[in-house]
């Protein structure tokens, strides 16, 4: 058994077959996600697990290079915005439109989804190199 880190066992499989440059997304709730995409659920009712437990927890156990985030969280979600920004703030964001956010989704190893459902509750994370 692990002793530390990521326990749900989908997780920590994509996270250890991650290489430079590919994608993870943390998404809340009602974000679409493409039948052919992986999607790991780990909501059990809503804002549970809320976005930020679950990104907390990923990025303890990934290296990330660059974080995306829709333009629109900066109006209409406030609140996650500054948290995420405060709490990652040597970590190079990056901001598309929602549009472009759900058109990369393909292109992602998987889609983890929160219990979150406050709006534009997702982030597309560059893997990096710990070297």
């Amino acid at each position: 058994m692990k002793k530390s880190g990521i326990l749900n066992r989908d997780i920590a499989s994509v996270l250890s077959k991650m290489g430079h440059t590919d994608t993870l997304i943390i998404a809340d709730c009602g974000l679409p996600v493409p039948e052919d995409t992986l999607c790991i659920d780990v909501s059990v009712k809503y804002n549970f697990p809320d976005f930020l437990t679950v990104l907390d927890a990923v990025t303890e156990d990934m290296v990330i290079e660059e974080m995306v985030l829709a333009k629109q969280m900066k109006q209409s979600n406030l609140k996650l915005h500054n948290s995420i920004k405060s709490t990652y703030s040597d970590l190079p964001i990056q901001y598309i439109s929602h549009e472009e956010l759900k058109s990369n989704i393909k292109n992602a190893r998987a889609v983890i989804r929160t219990g979150e459902a406050t709006p534009f509750a997702n982030a597309i994370l560059k893997s990096g190199v710990p070297f």
